[in-house]
């Protein structure tokens, strides 16, 4: 039996983690078909079989200055990874998030072997900036694999590749979302609630939005004496977050690892947060939520332009309405953030349209079924040209 080849492109752990889904899923697809293993990955990947062909670390990069320093060594990676996919003849090539280098390799691999089929999984933010990115995708990608249940009807309003809803990980997850009896009592109690801060996971974030933070938590603690202040940390960045929250007048709980941050999620009332993808974790944890977003000035600038959406958060943007309130730059001020905190925590009004508003998101977001990696897996093989599989 001719093994099935697959090569994979992953740029970070987020990606490799994916990988590992989508060949677990694989496997079972295909049974006793062997699968032979090539491309770019790392963090469990190699011991799955995976034959690198250079370092994950060599593309493993982020931020403007880091990556102009490293130019010359990624568009050499690129075209090692061209060459070296080309070389291998898969049966498929999966590229993974990371879409700077990703796509531009893909679009190396069409140049060179354009009958192997190239699937990308987790959609470039296309539909928020940069919407020309859409088209460009579209002569070297067969087909997009998207984590949000709105970006098949945006790639293909922007003329982008054909784009197949398969669900996010996190809804696998929703177990270890989802409190317990002792849990939910501490989240009913209004009187002692446990209000989640979460900055961000970037240095700039933090730098930018802890002082506001520890302006309005403060307010809010002088209004609700009994509340107790959680603040999940990323381990590198908890140094920098203990030293920012020593000068706020209301010390949080700082906790680091991932049980400890879904044990505070489960027990919640309610949460402060930085824009970006955590907003969904709180929407499926049911925990309702203020978001801001503070950044440098000339970052700002170019977002207004840039950006052309109503909101920047994920669970309006998959309502198609806003239920979790936003405040940019200078709207994020301690009075703004703290009155809207203090009425996600009251019950009724503000919480109940919250919640109400996250039961539908995770209606929306199940529609793709109860596993994005075996989704992943059928929506790729379908490209495939027939009786290939087997």
């Amino acid at each position: 039996m001719r093994p099935f080849r697959l090569a994979i492109i992953a740029g970070e752990a987020s990606g490799d983690a994916l990988a590992l889904r989508f060949l677990s899923a694989l496997r079972e697809r295909l049974g006793d078909r062997p699968i032979e293993l090539c491309g770019v990955g790392d963090h469990g990947l190699p011991e799955a079989g995976l034959k690198p062909l250079f370092p994950q670390a060599d593309i493993a990069v982020m931020g403007f200055g880091p990556v102009i320093a490293r130019l010359p060594l990624l568009l050499r990676r690129m075209e090692d990874a061209a060459r070296g996919i080309a070389a291998f003849e898969p049966d498929l090539l999966l590229t993974i998030d990371s879409p700077d280098f990703c796509l531009r390799a893909a679009k190396k691999v069409r140049a060179r072997a354009p009958s192997i089929p190239i699937v990308h999984w987790v959609c470039p933010s296309v539909w928020a900036w940069r919407s020309g990115r859409a088209r460009r995708m579209a002569p070297h990608v067969d087909r997009i694999l998207a984590l949000l249940p709105f970006e098949p009807a945006a790639l293909a309003r922007l003329h982008g590749p054909e784009t197949v809803y398969v669900g996010h990980p996190l809804m696998e997850r929703l177990a270890e979302m989802r409190p317990d009896a002792e849990e939910q009592a501490r989240r009913d109690d209004a009187e002692r609630p446990t209000i989640l801060i979460l900055p961000g996971s970037r240095r700039s974030e933090i730098h930018h939005l802890m002082p506001v933070f520890g302006e309005a938590v403060a307010k809010v603690a002088a209004a609700v004496p009994g509340a107790h202040l959680v603040l999940p940390a990323v381990q590198r960045l908890q140094p920098m977050i203990a030293e920012a929250t020593a000068q706020w007048s209301v010390k949080p709980e700082i906790v680091t690892g991932d049980v400890a941050k879904l044990a505070a999620f489960r027990s919640a009332r309610a949460a402060l947060a930085a824009s970006g993808t955590v907003t969904l974790e709180l929407a499926l944890s049911q925990v309702p939520t203020v978001a801001a977003y503070r950044g440098a000035n000339w970052e700002a600038f170019l977002a207004r332009r840039l950006v052309k959406l109503p909101s920047v958060i994920l669970p309006n943007l998959i309502l198609g309405r806003s239920v979790v309130p936003e405040f940019i730059q200078e709207e994020a001020t301690a009075e703004a953030l703290s009155s809207h905190l203090l009425a996600a925590m009251a019950e009724g009004g503000k919480r109940r349209e919250q919640l109400d508003g996250f039961a539908e998101v995770e209606t929306i977001m199940r529609s793709a079924g109860p596993s994005p990696a075996a989704n992943a897996v059928e929506a790729a093989l379908a490209i495939l040209p027939a009786g290939q599989v087997g």
